[in-house]
């Protein structure tokens, strides 16, 4: 294929983090052509018609996006695959639609909000930016709390350092300190609530059968003072004489006892990419606070390729190489417009750039199945208390076999979570050998999570799935041991009928309940 390398244009006066996008182009032009590809750089100006008239003679196979800013300004990220789209050019990475709306981040925060994963409270944008969003969790008079300003549309940490993180006690004293620190973020900004803690950066790459999520790695602080502040800003990033660039090392090895956080981060990164409709690669950026509970700062759509950037070390660590990453990037955007690049490139999820509804308090449903699943039903399963190990073994081999044989393991999900952290699930699936019953193989609810009426609305789902199965009775069974009271309480509240009483079934003493309820 001929490929056009698309960045924005770099001048002798331009700062560290602008020049980065031309040792990216040199890197990925170099993969190209040892793919087998014609690969030549072209820069972007916000001079877009001579931009497009040098496309059309000849015009590309495909773009490899790498376009961050416009006239030195990342608002206007946007513009150039927004011009790819409407010449019907197939291009690399994320849509236009999903850049505008990760790029302006408290739109991207708000989104989050409504898809029910974890970010830090924010007050902003200001000065007014369109569409205007304020946060609904401003700190009460006398509560004292950090917060941390942040630019609204820059990203690589721009005018990031110590001086961005405030102490506030009053809720009237933020605004007026997001107007004074506007200028050193260009323009419009916003605050956040600082999140003290550990900060992890998880890299997703296109795969076939959805995105990889390449090893975590943290970063450190080493020999910082006990009272300096740990933020990856500015210096950390661009500025290679300073303390903070050579003591912020990452790290992609953790111990056991990190191995439920490292999934939870895995599986809200999946969910944003989901969520805002990414392709080909993208970079989700977390702070776990002092509890373990991870908050999700920001979601890079078209994150830095450059070969000492984060995201090759994550190549490099989870033994990807670069041109064979290069090559999955492509192969992703074939898969979005099949032998037709004026294709809508889209995900199913809907982008939309209008506010995003309000904050949704209560639960979130998915029926997909991830890889990191099958250890956190295990989790579950173990906390409630109620299941041997044995049975444990049992719970995670079914999520293991959804994921291995997908609808023909005749096992289907609904995982219930709060805040992204899984707090129930179901298990069911049709009876073999009949026409129309179901099975309710599993249903669970966290211990802190019971009596709050998540079983039912668990069950629900599973229900509503079924009869578009063509289900017409759903069966579940017990055991009929007193610890079990609660469970068999459960199924009658919500319309099962006892059919059978089994005695003796799973040992002396130890009957099967059997319940049934028309769908």
């Amino acid at each position: 294929m001929r490929i056009i390398i698309a960045h924005n244009d770099v001048i002798d006066a331009s700062a560290p983090d602008e020049r980065d996008v031309l040792v990216q182009t040199e890197a990925i032009r170099v993969a190209l052509v040892a793919l087998g590809h014609q690969a030549e750089a072209l820069s972007c100006t916000l001079d877009l018609a001579q931009f497009r008239q040098r496309l059309d003679s000849p015009r590309p196979d495909l773009v490899f996006n790498l376009v961050e800013s416009l006239g030195g300004t990342g608002r206007l990220i946007h513009l150039a695959p927004s011009l790819l789209d409407a010449m019907g050019i197939a291009y690399t990475g994320a849509c236009a639609e999903a850049i505008q709306l990760t790029s302006h981040k408290t739109l991207a925060k708000d989104r989050l909000r409504a898809l029910g994963l974890p970010t830090p409270d924010w007050v902003g944008p200001l000065p007014p930016d369109l569409p205007a969003l304020s946060c609904v969790a401003a700190p009460a008079s006398g509560d004292a709390a950090h917060w941390i300003l942040k630019s609204l549309w820059e990203h690589a940490s721009i005018g990031l350092d110590e001086a961005s993180v405030v102490l506030c006690d009053r809720a009237d004293q933020l605004p007026e300190a997001v107007r004074a620190r506007a200028p050193a973020f260009g323009g419009a900004c916003f605050a956040e609530r600082f999140v003290e803690g550990r900060e992890f950066n998880l890299s997703l790459l296109a795969a076939p059968r959805g995105p990889e999520v390449l090893r975590p790695a943290e970063i450190l602080f080493e020999g910082y003072p006990q009272d300096a502040l740990r933020i990856v800003g500015y210096r950390a990033k661009w500025d290679a004489g300073s303390y903070e660039y050579h003591h912020t090392p990452r790290r992609f090895r953790f111990p056991p006892e990190d191995a439920a956080l490292l999934d939870r981060l895995r599986h809200l990164a999946r969910r944003c990419w989901q969520g805002f409709g990414l392709n080909g690669y993208a970079r989700v950026d977390f702070r776990v606070d002092a509890s373990g509970r991870p908050w999700i700062l920001e979601i890079n759509a078209n994150p830095c390729l450059s070969p000492d950037a984060g995201f090759a070390a994550a190549l490099e660590a989870s033994g990807v190489s670069y041109p064979e990453a290069i090559g999955r990037i492509l192969a992703d955007t074939r898969r979005m417009r099949p032998g037709d690049a004026s294709a809508d490139r889209r995900t199913p999820a809907a982008i939309s750039l209008a506010p995003a509804p309000p904050r949704q308090h209560g639960p979130t449903l998915r029926h997909s199945v991830a890889p990191e699943d099958p250890a956190a039903v295990r989790r579950l399963v173990e906390a409630t208390g109620y299941f041997t190990a044995v049975e444990a073994d049992v719970a995670e081999e079914l999520v293991n076999e959804r994921l291995s044989q997908g609808p023909d393991s005749g096992y289907h999900f609904v995982f219930l979570e709060v805040d992204g952290n899984m707090a129930g699930y179901a298990c069911y699936g049709p009876v073999p050998l009949t026409a129309s019953s179901y099975d309710l193989y599993w249903i669970v609810v966290s211990p802190e999570f019971q009596g709050q009426g998540l079983g039912r609305i668990l069950l629900q789902e599973a229900e509503r799935w079924a009869r578009q199965g063509g289900g017409t009775r759903f069966y579940a069974d017990t055991s009929g041991r007193a610890q079990y009271a609660s469970t068999r309480a459960f199924y009658q509240r919500v319309g099962f009928q006892r059919e059978a009483l089994l005695e003796d079934f799973y040992a002396p003493g130890d009957a099967k309940v059997i319940y049934a309820k028309p769908l």
